[in-house]
């Protein structure tokens, strides 16, 4: 009788081992650390300024009001956001065409914030060796208090994250004090929780895994990279074929390639690939391979650029490396850099051309028509004035359409509307009945303004046509 088979259990998911990347060192671990520290800069400083009075940067969302230093924009300026999500797609495929996923190894925040995350391991348990000898030890006093340090300084890190979050749509002079008094609001509450708790998750729960697995960028890359797209490479013709030999010994008296396997580029790597096998999805240009291997390059006296910035076409010999910044102008590169130039002009022009004042005619649908006690017909309108500006405008009304007509409920001195607000004011139009039959008959509003400290200055129209309602 044939013996049965084993039962075997088959696991349909393998879970991720916790990658623990060697710190790098060289020039390019240098840049990455100045713009991580220049974005960081920007992110947790600027809402601290001020500017006229208020915070530079700070977008009112129940305000309906974005200030950007002097810039004021409105629910109206939403077009300008169409505009900045297109040149930042726009300069996204100009880059990548370019140069591959700068982006992701230098200036996205997962990159950014996974970065700090490690610094931190590093700093508390130590370089890659002694954070694998501790996560293989058993629990006792000393980890419990090295898992303690490094999670209270994560835990420090997220929160102020958070909160500055929160504080460029609250005002963070505010707000942080609010946070220490337990008087914050429930939504700003919510926005630091959120955005603290999400970079704790993204950069030291899950890392690479954003980047392999969740990060849509790295699935369609490859419709925008060519052959003359700078990546990273690594040199098989010169590398291969690899072992290992003295430190004295030269590569072709060790009958072998430049490199020796030591594996210094994938203990460095963020995302634990291994450059060698060629162009993958999951690197993300951050160049801490290359670093690697020059370092060993160096010990072992032979020239850098085992691994390098190249293209396709240099490695496959179609020209030499030295042309490749002559290939950087061609069609395509030049094509998004057309678009992303007009996009970014039309996009400053008609910002600084915009119309700082505008005014809405709300017709009052709740009375349609009716007559006042000079036996007039009335029309209810809201006129919704928005100033964009940063100084007072004061707003002089006038209507016309028919050879009699009154503007009520306005002063005569005017509409004072304050800097970066937006207010509305109920007004009637009167006319006799002579002049308004039944049906929509068409009027016009008229609205001269300036600078209330202005008064000598020519005034700006606006001009806004609305209809009136007979009996």
């Amino acid at each position: 009788m044939a013996q049965q088979p084993k039962e075997q259990v088959v696991n349909l998911y393998q879970g991720s081992k916790r990658i623990h990347p060697k710190l790098a060192k060289g020039r390019f671990a240098n840049w990455r650390i100045a713009v991580i520290l220049v974005t960081q800069l920007v992110f947790y400083v600027i809402p601290w300024l001020n500017w006229s009075g208020r915070q530079a940067v700070l977008f009112d969302i129940p305000g309906r009001h974005f200030y950007i230093f002097g810039i004021t924009l409105v629910p109206g300026d939403l077009i300008y956001l169409t505009g900045l999500l297109l040149l930042s797609a726009f300069g996204l495929f100009w880059w990548t065409t370019i140069a591959g996923r700068l982006w992701c190894g230098y200036a996205c925040p997962q990159t950014v914030y996974t970065e700090i995350m490690l610094w931190i391991d590093h700093l508390v348990e130590g370089d890659r060796n002694k954070r694998l000898k501790l996560d293989k030890e058993p629990w006792n006093a000393r980890k419990i208090r090295i898992k303690f340090t490094k999670y209270l300084l994560i835990f420090v890190v997220c929160a102020w994250t958070g909160i500055t979050f929160a504080g460029w749509f609250t005002p963070i002079r505010e707000l942080v004090p609010a946070f220490f008094n337990f008087t914050v609001s429930g939504g700003a509450l919510f926005a630091a929780a959120f955005y603290g708790f999400a970079t704790f998750f993204m950069a030291h729960i899950m890392r690479e895994q954003v980047c392999k697995y969740m990060c849509p960028y790295a699935r369609f890359q490859s419709a925008m990279f060519d052959n003359d797209t700078l990546i990273i490479s690594y040199d098989e013709e010169r590398g291969e074929p690899r072992g290992a030999r003295k430190k004295n010994l030269s590569s072709q008296e060790a009958g072998l390639g430049d490199c020796i396997n030591c594996t210094m580029c994938v203990q460095v790597c963020p995302v634990g690939i291994d450059i060698r096998d060629g162009l993958q999805y999951e690197c993300i240009g951050c160049a801490a391979c290359i670093d690697a291997c020059d370092e060993i390059m160096d010990k072992m006296s032979y020239p850098r650029g085992l691994i390098r910035y190249t293209t396709e076409a240099a490695l496959k010999k179609e020209y030499p490396e030295s042309k490749i910044k002559q290939r950087l102008l061609r069609p395509r590169v030049t094509g998004y850099g057309v678009v992303l130039l007009l996009v970014f002009a039309a996009l400053v022009f008609s910002l600084f051309h915009r119309d700082t004042v505008r005014v809405d005619i709300i017709k009052d649908r709740g009375v349609m028509v009716r007559e006042n006690k000079q036996g007039m017909l009335e029309n209810l309108y809201n006129l919704r004035i928005i100033n964009a500006n940063e100084v007072d405008q004061v707003l002089l009304p006038s209507v016309s359409g028919f050879e009699t007509i009154q503007l009520n409920g306005v002063d005569a001195a005017g509409i004072v509307v304050p800097a970066g607000s937006t207010i509305t004011v109920p007004v009637q139009v009167a006319t006799y009945p002579d002049y308004a039959g039944k049906g929509s008959h068409p009027i016009e509003f008229t609205f001269r303004y300036r600078n209330v400290n202005e008064a000598d200055a020519e005034a700006r129209v606006i001009t806004e046509k609305a209809s009136f309602i007979g009996e």
